[in-house]
């Protein structure tokens, strides 16, 4: 992801996997305390173009990793963090949290998006498309990701994710083909 994609190296969790770790998003985090920290209220991401609300939650490490940033820490985290979701999905949130502060520490290196709680019927980011697929696959619901940039600094265009996809024997999917079967898989 590091060298190929070359932007944001991500997590992204489901609505309720993340209700369970009991994970705030950062906005409220920084609205709690920005009577305190006024440079927060100056900052309120209020403005995104594409949404109405940041879907950025913590940035964790696992304990295990050194500073966190290399390839393998990074990977380390990710790994362990959906082992995590996995183990705790039928647990109490005190169980939980108990058992991610055990296994990893804040701030870190990889931040966590959670998906809206409608998924693709409420919001059709990278968030959602990646959990709608790990919901409709029955598979663990953490992903990672990392958009694919350019040379120019830019998110690569589609017609050269699909060639970097075919080039490297990768199954290229776009975003209303994912709510398309969203659609009929979630009737």
């Amino acid at each position: 992801m590091r060298k190929d994609g070359g932007g944001l190296i991500f997590l992204m969790i489901s609505h309720p996997a993340a209700q369970i770790l009991q994970l705030p998003f950062l906005t409220d985090l920084f609205s709690k305390v920005s009577a305190e920290y006024p440079v927060l209220k100056a900052l309120v991401p209020n403005d995104i173009p594409y949404d109405t609300k940041s879907s950025f939650s913590l940035y964790i490490n696992h304990r295990e990793t050194f500073t966190g940033i290399t390839d393998n820490d990074r990977s380390l985290t990710m790994k362990k963090f959906a082992e995590l979701v996995q183990r705790t999905k039928d647990k109490d949130s005190k169980t939980a949290i108990k058992e991610l502060g055990k296994e990893f520490r804040s701030p870190g290196h990889i931040p966590i998006c959670i998906a809206s709680k409608k998924l693709l019927n409420e919001r059709k980011g990278h968030t959602e498309l990646v959990i709608s697929l790990l919901e409709m696959a029955d598979l663990i619901p953490v992903g990672s990701g990392c958009e694919i940039m350019g040379d120019n600094g830019k998110a690569l265009p589609k017609e050269d994710a699909k060639k970097f996809a075919e080039k490297n024997n990768l199954v290229f999917l776009e975003g209303n083909e994912i709510i398309k079967a969203w659609k009929q898989w979630s009737k």
